[in-house]
């Protein structure tokens, strides 16, 4: 078992290990019991809010327990919708669907043929404008989250204890 310090966990977090570093420190079974909470604790010391990260969604984008109920907020602060909703329908989203808008990321010929139908779907906070999420879709492929934890399960069967916005709620049963 590998015991991580806030260093580490940083790295981890930052993208900053190499390969080896990550593969012999970081993944060997079994992990570190506390890995999650760590990163957890990482990720709150880096936003200027204090409701209690319960899960990040990605690098920008987390589920968090506030007094009115779960939302999905990013890390500018920005509330962008109660947990069980789209997320991205909340959001500014830029579309790429024509050679000039691809060619602004990729070099000629190095992208998808624009008569295939094809698009990649940019989405932003509509507050802070950070990118925290792109879709490569066919054309009219729907708007869909990426996946919706089960945050109660996550904790008690896999943590061992409430989610934190759910510690009261227990001592006081």
């Amino acid at each position: 078992m590998t015991d991580l310090d806030q260093a580490r966990v940083e790295s981890l977090i930052d993208g900053e290990l190499s390969w080896d570093e990550l593969r012999n420190e970081v993944l060997p079974d079994p992990k570190d019991p506390d890995r999650f909470q760590k990163t957890r604790e990482v990720l709150q010391e880096r936003v200027d809010w204090d409701d209690p990260i319960l899960v990040p969604l990605n690098d920008h984008l987390f589920v968090v327990g506030t007094d009115d109920g779960r939302v999905i907020r990013a890390d500018c602060g920005t509330d962008l919708c109660d947990a069980g909703e789209n997320w991205k329908r909340s959001c500014e989203v830029f579309v790429r669907e024509e050679d000039e808008e691809f060619e602004e990321l990729y070099e000629e010929y190095m992208h998808v043929d624009p008569d295939w139908a094809f698009e990649l779907r940019e989405w932003y906070c509509p507050e802070c404008y950070q990118l925290l999420d792109v879709d490569a879709v066919p054309v009219g492929y729907p708007v869909l989250k990426p996946f919706e934890p089960d945050i109660d399960t996550f904790y008690e069967e896999w943590q061992g204890r409430p989610a934190p916005d759910r510690e009261g709620e227990q001592a006081a049963d």
